[in-house]
């Protein structure tokens, strides 16, 4: 199985970039403040708990940067040897996040989108698990500098190409994943309002979509030796 092209390639990131924004979105209005994939944000979370001795937020914290760490640590493993670019193994890993999704929603649905303290707790860890999985496949996708759950990096990246060089066109597939990750908080948003109970669901939707046609390119190229 051959990578798709690179331009195919950046058009899926930035809708895994819409999927992190809804799902962000999500744990932040309905998840006690928590992110799945900001870990900037929870890591402040977490001092502020400490500090105030707010059990409660420290739980949260543990379950969203533990949980994160969990999902980096375990994609990893699978990718460690492989050269970058879409491929059986990341298509599999992939797989792993949309099914980690689909049971985050599973779950959201069963407690009616009104999750208590301990399952918005389970919640919260299977969301920054996928994220961190997440995470993993879009640095694996082979292009240099691409994320697809934290952008602070390309907003300053494209900020100081702009400034730097006016002149010069800007990074279309980072603004693309900025943009996608903003229109999946509008998306989230929008969801948890019109059908709050299975809203979830959409973010599942939107990887699992990623999969399918990343799946569908790779198939339209020879095989190279030695894919994997």
């Amino acid at each position: 199985m051959r990578a798709p092209s690179r331009p195919a390639t950046a058009g899926l990131l930035v809708v895994l970039a819409a999927a992190s924004g809804y799902l962000d979105v999500i744990c932040l209005t309905r998840l006690d403040g928590f992110f799945a994939s900001v870990i900037t944000g929870n890591l402040v979370h977490f001092g502020h708990a400490i500090a105030t001795a707010d059990g409660r937020s420290l739980g949260g914290a543990v379950a969203a940067v533990g949980g994160y760490a969990v999902g980096v640590a375990g994609a990893t493993l699978p990718l460690r040897r492989i050269r970058p670019g879409w491929n059986r193994r990341t298509a599999v890993v992939t797989a792993t996040e949309a099914v980690l999704l689909l049971g985050f929603a599973a779950g959201w649905m069963a407690c009616a989108g009104r999750p208590g303290y301990a399952t918005g707790l389970v919640l919260l860890a299977v969301a920054s698990v996928s994220s961190g999985i997440q995470s993993v496949i879009t640095i694996g996708a082979g292009i240099r500098g691409a994320s697809t759950t934290y952008l602070t990096g390309s907003l300053t990246d494209l900020v100081r190409r702009r400034v730097l060089d006016p002149h010069r066109f800007a990074d279309v597939g980072g603004t693309g994943r900025l943009v996608g990750l903003i229109a999946g908080a509008v998306l989230g948003t929008l969801g948890l309002r019109a059908a709050p109970t299975w809203a979830p669901a959409l973010a599942a939707v939107l990887v699992i979509a990623v999969i399918a046609v990343a799946v569908r390119l790779a198939r339209r190229t020879t095989p190279a030796p030695g894919d994997d």
